[in-house]
């Protein structure tokens, strides 16, 4: 069976009309147009979906059960026809953003919710991972876009800079080196490290840091969430290392507090896209945002060159 749009179109006029002629002056169709398309509609349906009297078409058993499922159809098209060309010009719809753990949790909810006091018709989700599932998730299709603090992996993504982000080491207030004012690398390959797990952004940067400066270091514990780290080292369990954006408020406080080390901890947050797609108004609406909006503790977007 192939049913088209076009005869579901048909019929429905032609039901509420009761004459082909009628029905075809609505459509701009000729009247052997429509009389074909009913009849090959019926065809397809194995039966009549009308009775005839005279040129008075009326709707049969079938026809009245048809009726509401062809409308149900045609207001569906119409939906989606409608976004389709609002969606040209204007930020409408859905839009999937991934984020790596840190940006996701403290950077991207308040965008979020500007983006969306700017475009009621947006409706931007929010999917949080590490940087790996994020960058899979946007090659795959399932993310719109996605915004990571690591290293990019996959090169079939286009990698924009995005902003500037500092990771900084924690330790607790009872840990000996809350008192001092900076470490050596031989105290940084000594301690005892509490670090996100393998794939994560921040680990990765820390990682390859830590390779550069030539520090031999050993994790002592790996943690999903930033938060789970932060409570690990105020409670004394080792030493951390994290986004300031994540810790400022702990720091401000002085449940944690923050080392000085050797160690260069800079890095650029990302924005990664599929190569050549096809942008809509709704995804520049949001790329635009991240671009214009500066974070407030002086960490502000890459010039571009």
């Amino acid at each position: 069976m192939a049913i088209t749009l076009r005869q579901l179109e048909i019929f429905e006029k032609v039901a509420v009309c009761g004459q082909v002629t009628q029905a075809s002056s609505h459509l701009l169709l000729t009247q052997s147009a429509v009389s074909m398309a009913l009849a090959e509609l019926e065809r397809l349906a194995g039966a009549p979906l009308f009775e005839r009297s005279g040129r008075r078409l009326f709707l049969n058993d079938r026809g009245r059960q048809l009726l509401p499922e062809a409308r149900e159809v045609l207001a569906r098209v119409r939906k989606i026809e409608q976004f389709l060309e609002d969606s040209v010009g204007t930020p409408v719809g859905t839009l999937v953003v991934g984020a790596s753990t840190t940006i996701g949790n403290y950077l991207l909810p308040a965008m979020i919710g500007e983006f969306s006091r700017l475009y009621p018709g947006a409706k931007p989700l929010l999917q949080v991972g590490n940087a790996l599932q994020i960058e899979q998730g946007v090659e795959s299709g399932e993310l719109d876009l996605g915004l990571i603090e690591g290293l990019q992996h996959l090169p079939s993504l286009t990698a924009t800079p995005w902003r500037r982000d500092e990771l900084v080491l924690i330790v607790g207030k009872e840990h000996p080196w809350a008192s001092l004012g900076r470490v050596t690398p031989e105290m940084l390959a000594s301690a005892t490290w509490i670090m996100r797990e393998k794939g994560s952004g921040t680990r990765e940067v820390f990682e390859t840091a830590m390779e550069r400066a030539g520090v031999k270091y050993a994790v002592a514990l790996e943690l999903g969430h930033t938060e789970a780290i932060k409570k690990a080292v105020e409670a004394g369990l080792g030493v951390g290392c994290i986004s300031r954006m994540a810790v400022q408020r702990e720091l401000d406080q002085g449940w944690l507090f923050e080392v000085a080390n050797p160690v260069d901890l800079q890095r650029t947050l990302l924005i990664v896209t599929r190569k050549n797609d096809y942008r809509s108004a709704l995804l520049k609406a949001f790329l635009a945002l991240l671009e214009c909006k500066l974070d407030l503790k002086g960490q502000g977007a890459v010039p571009k060159p």
